[in-house]
């Protein structure tokens, strides 16, 4: 790993965590050049998945892509980026065992949607607006108006 701070790649590992699921480990390093302290987190390369797109197109599943998104609709919401990482770790995994290789959009969103709305309701209207391509107020409203309803 290179330094952030200096870009020495000299550096050791104080702690390893590996999260609740298994996929994936947080390393906290220290730099041995400069003695700044970083984390770094490792996961498994998933190679081969593909996403397919509402008109039928077939796309290479890019996670920054996805991560790009989720951020976006956390955008200024106390939703932190360890809470992100989970949310996205989680929709792969889930995603990856029920679909194999190639994963709907539809499926895709709505496992994103599902654990947003458990987090944050304004991230998730925010999202659900982009991904359901609102056009109208309307469709706003009764989203949010959803939100209130069990089930939902």
């Amino acid at each position: 790993m290179r330094c952030p701070k200096c870009t020495s790649i000299e550096d050791k590992v104080i702690d390893s965590r590996i999260s609740k699921e298994g996929s994936t480990i947080r390393r906290r390093r220290e730099c041995l050049e400069c003695s700044h302290r970083y984390s770094t987190t490792e996961s498994v390369l998933r190679d081969g998945m593909v996403v397919i797109k509402r008109d039928g197109r077939r796309e290479d599943f890019d996670r920054e892509k996805l991560v790009h998104a989720v951020r976006a609709a956390c955008h200024k919401r106390p939703v932190d980026a360890e809470q992100i990482s989970m949310l996205i770790e989680d929709v792969t995994d889930i995603l990856e065992a029920q679909y194999d290789t190639e994963i709907p959009s539809r499926a895709l969103g709505d496992a994103v949607m599902e654990r947003l709305r458990k987090i944050d309701q304004v991230a998730y209207v925010r999202f659900a607006s982009i991904y359901k391509q609102f056009r109208d107020v309307t469709e706003f409203v009764d989203e949010i108006s959803a939100l209130g309803k069990p089930g939902k």
